[in-house]
């Protein structure tokens, strides 16, 4: 049976032409789904309109899944012009401020208007979640407004700048790939409960909160995090416990309803010497990480970055007039535990999301992704991981593959090497002028550094933390 195409031409006022059959069981159409899919390039390879009704083609889907709820992935390249939710290019005006000197250019960093937002909370209360995977060419899109509808669905934002027809289909499909395949559950509800003298501040990720004790989660997976602050109204017995309680009750993948209760117990200490040595600098950094990027919309980057480096003095600070012992002024005192934080600090305020010379659909698209990041990207993110891959063989003959990170220094980079720099969203791979020919036959597939592209495809399956893979080419002059 050839898939039929029904249309709606009321963008403004959006509705659904069946009420039934819209949706379909996978299991008895299979064969119609994959003929469908198959048939869409063909269907608009001619399109010539530019136009993008966005917000009308969310609005039909959440009708669509109403009654059940589902999940929702939205390809899209241009910015959402015409019908509900329609957007305005306001990078030209944002330019303007900026090299006009004025502060308010932040504003472009929020959403242009309430309509998105106003939407998206309907679409979470029906449990409808949108992922979106946005392709740009170079042009202003306008993510602070898109992302509202993910980041409140409990959905993602895929973004793609600038789209590369070698490299990036390989990105975008293992994205969609793992999506579809990672550990995920849905119409999910969560609460944190804490001892007396404690309450929960706020909350911070991707999510609805409708009422002040629980958040919604239309969808949750593995690597989605959601930060919560407390505040102490109370003081504490020294040596008692404080207990934070964390429940979810939410469906599998496999129609299961089911909770999953986090009970954790703290011992209470007046000493800060106690709280220096058990900091965790991952999870400490993971949250000045997000309260960077849920400042980036409300104040200016220079704010923010002042803000960032603030935080990190005052925490040293504090450790040396409470707790280090006699030293002279101009030693530098750090606590084991967070030695590496000013490192990481220096890291956040040159990163993208942060930096003056980046377009605003970057530092938007940042923010978005950094809210929900997990732990043990969060770091990472600013402070890539790299690792030698010229010696793998020998690591092989040794037993073990695995390999500790190098420091981020030029003095670790020799000329007969080659390096993976990887930051869980893109990868660089660094090869040197003296590198062996054999060495580059193996890997590449080439005897020459003049025979490397710029541009690498074949490594979906050898690096697969991303399959967007730029060779940097180092030449002495």
């Amino acid at each position: 049976m050839q898939p039929l195409m029904l249309i709606v031409p009321d963008i403004h006022d959006v509705y659904t032409p069946l009420h039934t059959d819209v949706v379909v069981p996978l299991t008895e159409c299979r064969q119609s789904v994959e003929q469908l899919l198959e048939s869409i390039p063909s269907l608009f390879e001619n399109n010539k309109v530019s136009d993008s009704a966005f917000g009308a083609a969310i609005k039909a889907g959440f009708l669509a899944l109403k009654p059940t709820g589902g999940k929702l992935l939205v390809f899209q390249s241009v910015l959402p012009s015409v019908g509900i939710g329609s957007l305005s290019s306001r990078e030209a005006e944002g330019r303007t401020n900026v090299s006009a000197g004025d502060k308010e250019a932040h504003k472009l960093l929020q959403p242009a208007d309430k309509t998105l937002k106003t939407m998206a909370i309907e679409f979470a209360e029906y449990q409808a979640r949108y992922f979106i995977l946005h392709r740009s060419y170079g042009t202003f899109v306008d993510i602070a407004s898109i992302s509202v509808v993910p980041g409140t669905t409990g959905g993602q934002v895929y973004y793609y700048y600038p789209f590369s027809a070698l490299s990036d289909p390989g990105k975008l499909y293992n994205d969609l790939r793992w999506n579809l395949s990672r550990p995920q559950g849905f119409e999910a509800v969560m609460r944190v409960r804490c001892s007396q003298g404690l309450q929960v501040q706020e909350y911070a990720g991707s999510f609805c909160k409708r009422i002040p004790t629980d958040i919604d989660l239309p969808a949750i997976d593995c690597e989605k995090t959601i930060m919560v602050t407390f505040k102490h109204d109370d003081k504490f017995q020294e040596n008692s416990e404080c207990a934070f309680q964390c429940a979810l009750l939410y469906t599998t993948v496999y129609g299961e309803r089911r909770i999953r209760v986090i009970n954790l117990s703290l011992p209470c200490t007046s000493m800060l010497t106690n709280l220096f040595r058990t900091a965790d600098l991952d999870t400490q950094f993971a949250c000045i990480l997000k309260q960077a990027a849920s400042s980036i919309p409300v104040n200016s980057l220079s704010q923010v970055r002042e803000q960032i480096t603030n935080l990190c003095i005052n925490i040293l600070h504090a450790y040396r007039k409470f707790c280090a012992t006699v030293s002279s002024s101009g030693q530098l005192i750090l606590p084991e535990a967070l030695k590496l934080l000013p490192l990481y600090t220096l890291a956040l305020v040159k990163s993208i999301g942060l930096r003056n010379d980046g377009r605003f659909d970057d530092h938007s698209y940042w923010a978005s992704h950094v809210m929900s990041l997990s732990i043990s990207l969060a770091v990472p993110l600013v402070y890539p991981r790299m690792i030698s891959i010229h010696d793998l063989t020998s690591k092989e003959n040794a037993g073990s593959l695995s390999s500790s990170n190098i420091p981020l220094s030029s003095e670790h980079i020799n000329d007969d090497g080659i390096y993976l720099l990887e930051n869980g969203e893109d990868c660089l791979i660094y090869v040197g002028d003296m590198v062996n020919p054999d060495t580059l036959q193996k890997l590449f597939g080439v005897t020459s550094v003049d025979g490397l592209p710029t541009q690498v495809t074949c490594f979906v399956t050898f690096i697969f933390v991303c399959p967007s893979v730029k060779l940097h080419r180092h030449d002495q002059h």
